[in-house]
């Protein structure tokens, strides 16, 4: 393969990009947007950095790694700092739970719940590392092309009972609901329900307790300008603000693209990071086999979307650690109006993301940056008005906010802007709106989830959040390693 083009600078994109670069092959990189990134894009306003997410890092070997394929290393370009506590977990009593790698500090914060639920909690921290080996490790940056993959990895994803849902193997080694809460939010952060998502997602756990939990200096922003430095620097080629419009097909094979500017590129191999849905709809619509396979993906089950609102205030708050998670007063009812029923629901669980705790640049002097993220049903669920909606639901939550840690936070706010289901669907052509591609439920992961190279079109290829291993950071940049490898056809 003499050369390659990529669609989609986030960080799947990104990566993907990178390792083909490190091994030889000449790489476009094409990015609809002004700004790469993706769902990792970023706003300087009044003085206030805002990234748009994703802002919790973990598995950072995996992004070191990318810097190493051609002796570089990633300080050169990025800066990560750890972040502790992991997140403070805040309940509308009171309750707060500071969860972070610390085992002594850790056992406190469980025996403030429940004492007898520490022995518990060592059980589920052996579950979380058997199942880290089993789908993190061993089948985490593979891909699944054919069912006989499945197959032969069944037997230990059916070990550790796959099959349950991440909150009920939780249940089964503790007892008190605040901890079952604390231990089975993780899933949410890649889109996935905590009452079915599959209980191998409980590997996050002990992917954080080993990793660590990190942010880069600047916002999330600065390793999105790392990761596109290192790739320049390589040789690879970056095109910004001109959106893919159509994946030229002959026969069985991918010829190239063509961008709405009119520019066009013939390439031996095409990788999508696109939404998977766009691209087989839209980029693919002159291909039979994908429009046969767009059928089948239209019928899938997708994620949730998300109402973020970005907010910088007066004031610094040395009190609210770097994230937080303000749960409701309802878990399981929430979650079943999210994803079940496409309810918009008045009370809301909260991720808090406070930056200038870490990094006070983020903010002019005397002040500090914040976004507060709830999740909500995607556009096909609830199809409500965003924009006559959208404001209603700003003011519930900066309202909660305001209630449970700056009371007099319409007061402090200096800028403001909210980012909603109505904008994944405008700005990244994401389906329904959702933010996080496929919902990863068992019947839409590894082999179930779209292959990382198409089977009918064996020189298309895709990498991020809808193809295994799902999303979040270390998903889509190892869902670039398993691509890297398919293309390179060995290890990459």
């Amino acid at each position: 393969m003499r050369n390659a083009v990529v669609i989609g600078a986030g960080f799947g994109g990104l990566a993907l990009a990178i390792r083909l670069q490190s091994a030889g092959v000449d790489t476009t990189l094409i990015e609809a947007r002004d700004r790469p990134g993706g769902r990792a894009y970023v706003w300087q306003r009044d003085g206030f950095t805002f990234d748009a997410g994703p802002t919790v890092i973990t598995a950072p070997e995996a992004l070191e790694e990318l810097w190493a394929l051609s002796g570089n290393d990633m300080k050169r370009d990025v800066t990560l700092e750890p972040v502790s506590p992991f997140y403070r977990l805040n309940w509308p009593d009171g309750t707060n739970f500071d969860y972070s790698a610390d085992d002594a500090t850790l056992k406190q914060e469980i025996a403030k719940l429940n004492p007898r639920d520490i022995a518990g909690y060592g059980r589920f921290l052996d579950y979380s590392a058997g199942v880290y080996r089993e789908g993190y490790e061993k089948l985490g940056q593979v891909a699944f092309l054919d069912f006989a993959s499945m197959v032969k990895a069944a037997p230990q994803l059916a070990k550790y009972e796959a099959w349950r849902s991440v909150y009920s193997v939780v249940s089964k080694f503790v007892s008190n609901e605040k901890l079952r809460q604390a231990l089975s939010f993780h899933t949410l952060l890649v889109g996935g329900n905590p009452m079915t998502t599959s209980a191998i997602y409980a590997l996050i756990h002990k992917l954080e307790r080993d990793g660590g939990v990190w942010f880069a200096r600047g916002g999330t922003n600065k390793l999105v300008a790392g990761m596109v430095a290192l790739f320049e620097r390589l040789g690879g080629t970056m095109r910004l603000d001109d959106p893919v419009v159509e994946i030229a097909t002959l026969g069985d094979r991918a010829t190239g693209v063509t961008t709405a500017s009119g520019f066009s590129v013939q390439a031996d191999a095409v990788a999508c990071n696109s939404d998977i849905i766009h691209s087989y709809r839209d980029l693919l619509s002159g291909s039979r086999s994908a429009q046969r396979t767009l059928k089948r993906l239209e019928k899938k089950r997708f994620s949730p979307s998300l109402f973020v609102v970005h907010f910088g205030v007066k004031g610094t708050w040395p009190g609210i650690p770097h994230h937080m998670i303000l749960f409701g007063p309802r878990y399981k009812g929430l979650l079943s109006d999210i994803y079940d029923h496409g309810v918009v629901s008045e009370d809301l669980s909260l991720y808090l993301h406070h930056p200038t705790i870490t990094d006070p640049d983020m903010a002019p002097e005397g002040h500090s940056t914040f976004y507060a993220l709830a999740p909500v049903p995607h556009m096909g669920k609830s199809p409500v008005d965003w924009e006559r909606v959208g404001p209603v639901v700003e003011k519930r939550i900066l309202d909660e906010v305001g209630r449970r840690l700056i009371p007099d936070i319409h007061d402090r706010i200096v800028t403001k802007f909210s980012y909603m289901p109505s904008d994944f669907a405008h700005d990244l052509n994401a389906h329904l709106g959702s933010a996080f591609s496929l919902e990863p439920i068992l019947t839409q992961s590894a082999y179930f989830r779209v292959h990382n190279r198409d089977d009918h079109i064996p020189n298309l290829y895709f990498v991020g959040a809808g193809t295994h291993p799902g999303a979040g950071i270390p998903g889509v940049v190892g869902s670039a390693k398993a691509t890297a490898q398919l293309m390179l056809g060995s290890e990459a």
